[in-house]
C-alpha cells in the first residue's frame, strides 16, 4: 500500500476586516480576536500593537518610529490522503500558520518576513486535548502515551519537505510560543542584538519534546522591550538563517499575541530576572485593550480535538499507522 498526502494552500489577509473561514480552528489566536461585538476594535488594536512593536525594534534610520508596517497572511493548509494513487475522502484542515510581510514606507518596498509564527493544528488538539486527557483520566501520576506526537511530527515534516511548501515559501518556518509555566529558566551571558538575552530551561517541557518530533529545535530569548523570554522553534540556524527584519516581524507579531493571551507573563509589570519562573496567576500585570475569552478557547480545544478524531484519526487509522511506520525522515 502506497500512501501520500496532497496539500493545498489557501491564503487570507489578516487585517481589521478579517472574518474567520469555516475551516479555521476557533481556538486560533487570530480567529479568537475576530469574533464578537468588539471584533473590529480588537483587530485594529492588535495590528497597531504589532506595528508599534516592530518600529520600536527596527529603530535604525527610523527617527519617527513609523517607517514600517507589518502585513499578515493566514496560511491554511488542507490535506488529502492518497492511497495507491486514489484520494480517500474529503480534504482535512491540516494546519494554520501566519506569514509576515514588511512594508517599508521610506523605500516603498515590500519584503517577505517569516512563515510560521503562530501554529495551529487539529491533530495537535487531538493529541493534547483528547488522547493525553483520556490516557491520564484514571491514573494517579501523569504520564505520556507511547509514541505520543509521532504521527503529528511526521505529518508536519512531510508538509515542510513537500514540493507544495517549497513552491510557496523560500525559508523553513519559525514558530514562536509562550514559555512553560511549570519550568524554570536561567539567564545566560549570550545576547543577540534582535532576539535579545538567551535563557535556558531547567528541563525540557512536553511541548518542547512534541515539537522536537516535528523536527524543530528550540531556543529561548527575551527580546529588547520584552519582559519575559519566548520559545523560538526552528530548523537550521535561527541566528544566521534569517535577516534582522525577518526576526523582528516574528517578534513583534507574537509578542503582541502573547501580551493579549498571556498578560500575566508577557504584560507583567516586572521584567524576568536571572532565574525566571513564569506564573499564570501573577496578579502584577496589565491588560491590553483587546477582549479575549480564555475559557472558551480551552473548551473549544477539546471539541476540535474530537473533530480531528472523528474526521481524520479514526477513518484513516490503518492507512496512517502504515504510513507513519514506513515514513523515513
Amino acid at each position: 500500500m502506497t500512501t501520500d498526502f496532497n496539500y493545498t494552500i489557501k491564503r487570507i489577509r489578516f487585517d481589521e476586516n478579517y472574518q474567520p473561514a469555516d475551516s479555521t480552528r476557533l481556538t486560533t489566536n487570530f480567529a479568537n480576536l475576530a469574533r464578537g461585538s468588539h471584533r473590529q476594535t480588537n483587530l485594529r488594536n492588535a495590528l497597531k500593537m504589532i506595528d508599534n512593536n516592530f518600529n520600536a525594534l527596527a529603530n535604525w534610520d527610523n527617527p519617527t518610529g513609523d517607517r514600517y508596517r507589518v502585513e499578515l497572511e493566514i496560511i491554511s493548509v488542507e490535506m488529502k490522503v492518497q492511497s495507491n494513487s486514489e484520494h480517500l475522502g474529503d480534504a482535512f484542515p491540516s494546519i494554520e500558520i501566519l506569514k509576515t510581510s514588511i512594508l517599508d514606507s521610506k523605500t516603498g518596498q515590500r519584503s517577505e518576513g517569516i512563515v510560521g509564527n503562530n501554529f495551529s493544528s487539529y491533530v495537535r488538539d487531538y493529541d493534547f486535548s483528547v488522547l493525553l486527557l483520556d490516557h491520564n483520566k484514571d491514573q494517579r501520576q501523569f504520564s505520556v502515551p507511547n509514541n505520543f506526537g509521532d504521527l503529528h511530527g511526521k505529518l508536519f515534516q512531510n508538509f515542510v519537505n513537500s514540493a507544495t511548501y517549497q513552491q510557496h515559501f523560500h525559508k523553513k518556518p519559525v514558530i514562536c510560543l509562550s514559555v512553560s509555566d511549570n519550568k524554570t529558566y536561567q539567564r545566560t551571558e549570550n545576547q543577540h542584538p534582535i532576539l535579545g538575552v538567551e535563557y535556558e530551561p531547567n528541563e525540557p517541557s512536553l511541548t518542547e519534546q512534541y515539537f522536537q518530533k516535528m523536527g524543530l529545535q528550540v531556543r529561548y530569548f527575551m527580546p529588547p522591550n520584552s519582559v519575559a523570554p519566548f520559545a523560538f522553534y526552528f530548523f537550521g540556524d535561527l541566528l544566521n538563517d534569517y535577516t534582522n527584519l525577518e526576526l523582528i516581524s516574528t517578534i513583534s507579531t507574537m509578542a503582541t499575541f502573547q501580551k493579549i493571551y498571556r498578560p500575566e507573563i508577557y504584560n507583567a509589570n516586572a521584567v524576568a530576572g536571572q532565574r525566571y519562573q513564569p506564573n499564570l496567576n501573577n496578579p502584577d500585570h496589565s491588560l491590553t485593550q483587546v477582549v479575549y475569552d480564555r475559557e472558551e478557547r480551552s473548551r473549544l480545544a477539546i471539541e476540535q480535538g474530537k473533530f480531528a478524531q472523528q474526521h481524520f484519526i479514526q477513518p484513516y487509522q490503518t492507512v496512517l499507522e502504515h504510513w507513519a511506520a514506513n515514513y523515513a525522515m
